[in-house]
């Protein structure tokens, strides 16, 4: 790869190479439009794409903002041409626009009548729009608004809804100014506010906040905003318990009020919870309860985990375009690279507060990073080294010496809330069998993983071992200490979420933990490193350690 100030990559993407000395100033000034590529010692090098481009117009960034923002802290001066061409693709938002005609309904409207051409030129749109109005303007079929949006970003030409909502059916919803589970007043926090009014504001979209912030706070007060029936969609029955209980707690609805859809209960009430497992769910082909989505005339819909929606709730969601829309979610990286799905059928990022900010106000624990590397022994290595491809990450992931690395790093921290979190069900019951401790995966009925999470929240119980149905939504606030020792191979928001379950602030101010066991050169340590970049864009540097010294 040559050397120079931005380089641009085949996906249309840029590179911009930043000196290590400006990581922390260039971080808080590049994070709206840019994501951390990687950093190593001496150069930190962010990925530009259009999405993000875009995401940063739709929250109100010019392209001057932007262009001297690459001017000031490019390690090289940037060449005049790629200042036009970030300037060119910011202001493809917006050219396209749709809204609602007095007379025609659903109208996709330009200020450039070339893109109108071009765009109903394409296949993509074909059926999806009806009679050309004028020569601006074209006539959208309404059961076809998420679809064109969908069609107009692939094509380039991201268009900006401003097509209004229908009310929805009113309820009354407020923030209770009392703590009901404290008895104690309450407020909520600045940042908070700030990401509520940007979504109302917004209409639709996505607010990005690290796990333990308050995200259903801010989906509490949105519906507030909104008195309405609303529609929650959850990524398990833990979480959809946990929202009932905190919107119990936070705001003036009653358990009457609140129903849950999933596996066990069909309860349809003013605000409903629903599973995304559960909506997803076929039978001969069908999806046989999609008529949830039209029980009532929801006037919101939250997404909660938003980067986790499966495809069929995208396809559902492209039908629901008429109502608001609330995506919650610690980051919005997914690794099949569907954010653009995100971005046109939930809506732009309209507010994303960077975790070392959050964490300087005292909101959510420091975090120390660490990688605890392993190396294999010789005929581990051997093994590893004539395996399929396919059979590597395992061989990696599981090695045997990780037991050991756990086992020392558990009793550095002997009486602390502790979390070993891993991938594979036989790893992790011998680590639990190691650790005496109890094990905790998909096939753990819900009743006995909330008996099991109760018991550490109160202390009963110090050690638990997770799979990755604790990476979502899981409130365990004094767990202080997380150990992962496998994966879902390079996933970003994974490594996110999983030190999420240890960022809650601790009563006595204490730092979180974060450990990562890696197997030395092998694709374990290659997904590490990019299962750290959203991290690493965050402010979270990882400091790595040897096995060996573990135990030293």
């Amino acid at each position: 790869m040559p050397n120079g100030p931005l380089i641009v990559q085949s996906d249309k993407s840029l590179l911009l190479e930043v000196d290590h000395e400006q990581a922390t100033e260039a971080r808080r000034a590049i994070a709206p439009f840019a994501e951390l590529e990687r950093a190593p010692e001496h150069i930190h090098t962010y990925r530009l794409t259009p999405l993000g481009l875009w995401n940063a117009r739709a929250a109100g960034l010019d392209a001057e903002t932007v262009v001297n923002v690459l001017i000031n802290y490019s390690r090289y001066p940037v060449p005049h041409s790629i200042l036009v061409d970030v300037a060119e693709t910011m202001s493809r938002y917006g050219r396209l626009q749709l809204t609602t005609h007095p007379t025609y309904g659903l109208v996709l409207t330009t200020t450039d009548k070339a893109v109108l051409a071009e765009v109903l030129k394409s296949k993509r749109t074909k059926g999806l729009v009806g009679e050309r109005i004028d020569d601006s303007s074209v006539i959208v079929h309404r059961s076809e608004r998420g679809n064109l949006k969908q069609a107009l970003i692939k094509l380039g030409w991201p268009a900006e809804d401003l097509a209004g909502y229908v009310d929805g059916e009113k309820h009354p919803i407020a923030i209770s100014p009392v703590d009901k589970a404290k008895d104690k007043p309450w407020t909520m926090r600045p940042y908070q506010m700030g990401a509520v009014e940007n979504f109302w504001h917004g209409g639709s979209g996505v607010v990005v906040l690290p796990c333990g912030a308050g995200k259903t706070i801010v989906g509490a007060a949105a519906m507030a905003k909104s008195s309405t029936t609303t529609l929650i969609l959850v990524t398990n029955s833990v979480s959809a318990r946990q929202w009932r209980d905190e919107l119990i707690r936070r705001t003036t609805l009653t358990e009457d009020e609140i129903g849950e859809y999933s596996g066990t209960r069909k309860e349809i009430r003013p605000v409903t919870i629903a599973t995304y497992q559960v909506l997803t769910t076929r039978r001969k082909g069908e999806y046989t309860h999609l008529e949830l989505l039209d029980a009532r005339d929801w006037g919101l819909i939250i997404y909660d985990e938003v980067h986790l929606l499966p495809a069929p709730i995208f396809r559902m969601t492209a039908d629901m375009q008429a109502r608001r829309r609330l995506g919650l979610t610690a980051t919005l990286v997914r690794e099949d690279g569907r954010e653009d799905e995100v971005f046109s059928l939930i809506g732009p990022k309209r507010f994303d507060a960077p975790w070392k900010d959050i964490e300087a106000q005292g909101y959510i624990a420091p975090a120390d990073c660490q990688e605890v590397r392993l190396t294999l022994s010789d005929a581990d290595r051997m093994t590893y080294a004539i395996a399929e491809p396919e059979d590597k990450y395992r061989l990696a992931a599981c090695a045997p010496g990780k037991v050991r690395v756990v086992l020392d790093l558990v009793k550095k921290h002997e009486g602390e809330p502790t979390l070993v979190i891993g991938q594979y069900l036989d790893q992790l019951d011998e680590l639990a069998k190691a650790l005496g401790a109890e094990v905790i995966t998909g096939q753990t009925p819900v009743k006995e993983r909330q008996r099991l999470y109760e018991a550490f929240r109160t202390g009963e119980v110090t050690k638990l071992v997770v799979s990755k149905v604790a990476n979502f939504s899981i409130d365990l606030p004094e767990a202080s200490v997380a150990i992962q020792v496998s994966g879902s191979f390079g996933s970003r928001q994974e490594e996110a979420q999983r030190l999420g379950r240890v960022m809650r602030p601790k009563q006595d101010g204490r730092t979180a933990h974060f450990y990562t066991v890696v197997t030395r050169d092998t694709v374990d340590q290659e997904f590490a490193a990019h299962r750290q970049r959203f991290l690493a864009e965050q402010g979270y540097a990882y400091s790595i350690i040897d096995a060996e010294d573990v135990s030293a």
